[in-house]
């Protein structure tokens, strides 16, 4: 892993996005976002990760994560590599219009790396950036929940159901498919 995407304290709430390779626009079907879901639940679990605040959108997702645990930079790695696991095996399963489409788009940036994979989800590496005082983290959160109205997805965050901003506005963590753990 390249040392630019290395996070140097775990424990402190860190902004990160993880994007699909070439902005495929692969969430859009609920299928999708329930193996999101499951992995991020699976991590808090079973990792010790703490999602703060996340967002997703059609190609990319952002989120605001901590760990006491385990280096987040190991927990990212595994998510991304069971999802990528899952997202392909939905997309033979289930029916999907785009099939033949995004198999072949997947497979064809595997081929790019020559890793000896079959497909290739995610770009490598996702950016972290640490967020070590209030200011960063209020900026931050209201740029994850505003996203899909930037977008011109929703008309209000609330709108959007893919995202932490309920748990924010109400207060209450289980609001969401996620087990957040606010920041405030």
């Amino acid at each position: 892993m390249s040392q630019r995407y290395k996070v140097i304290d775990s424990t402190t709430p860190t902004f990160v996005t993880i994007t699909v390779i070439d902005w495929v626009d692969v969430f859009i079907r609920p299928i999708y976002f329930k193996i999101l879901d499951d992995s991020l639940n699976y991590c808090i679990k079973h990792k010790g990760l703490h999602v703060h605040a996340y967002v997703y959108m059609s190609s990319h997702l952002h989120m605001i994560i901590s760990s006491n645990e385990n280096e987040l930079q190991d927990i990212i790695r595994d998510f991304k590599k069971f999802t990528s696991k899952e997202i392909i095996k939905a997309i033979k399963e289930y029916p999907e219009s785009r099939r033949e489409w995004l198999l072949a788009k997947f497979s064809f940036a595997a081929n790019r790396i020559r890793k000896g994979k079959n497909y290739k989800v995610w770009k490598d590496g996702f950016h972290p950036i640490v967020l070590d005082n209030h200011q960063k983290i209020e900026q931050r959160i209201s740029y994850i929940h505003y996203n899909p109205v930037a977008s011109e997805l929703v008309y209000h965050p609330r709108d959007w159901v893919n995202s932490s901003y309920i748990a924010y506005e109400d207060d209450n963590k289980e609001c969401t498919n996620i087990t957040i753990k606010p920041l405030w």
